[in-house]
């Protein structure tokens, strides 16, 4: 009986845990004012900008859409969650801020949400300094 009892312990503690595990959620990560990489005296021009930024993207799945100079909004549908994001960007500089998501547990009072989107953000992040020649490190 004993045993019994203790073995519903364990598997009941390890449901919890697995559980957790898998609801895992951090802050929401913005890229802001990150330098656009560009070669000694040399000045980008916007066009060039918003050409490296999609490219960028596309190379990690996300659609990108011009929505006007100096805006992009950037989706990222991987099977049944979306991530969107705001980048607003210049001859100099981008960010990357969050706008809207489903099936990711966006919390807007504590401004979480679930962990793989700050991976997701990085990598664009990384992909888009990389595109300028830039060495590809996080902010």
């Amino acid at each position: 009986m004993m045993m019994k009892q203790q073995m519903e312990s364990i598997l009941f503690a390890g449901l919890v845990l697995l559980i957790l595990v898998g609801c895992r959620t951090s802050p929401i990560m913005d890229i802001k004012d990150a330098a656009v990489p560009a070669a000694v005296g040399q000045k980008l021009t916007m066009d060039e900008v918003a050409k490296g930024i999609v490219a960028a993207g596309a190379k990690h799945g996300w659609a990108m859409k011009i929505e006007s100079p100096g805006h992009i909004v950037g989706t990222l549908l991987i099977r049944n969650h979306m991530a969107v994001v705001d980048i607003p960007y210049g001859t100099s500089s981008y960010s990357i801020i969050y706008k809207d998501s489903s099936n990711l547990k966006y919390d807007a009072d504590s401004k979480t949400i679930h962990a793989n989107y700050s991976s997701w953000v990085r990598n664009l992040h990384v992909a888009i300094q990389r595109e300028f020649g830039g060495a590809g490190k996080p902010n």
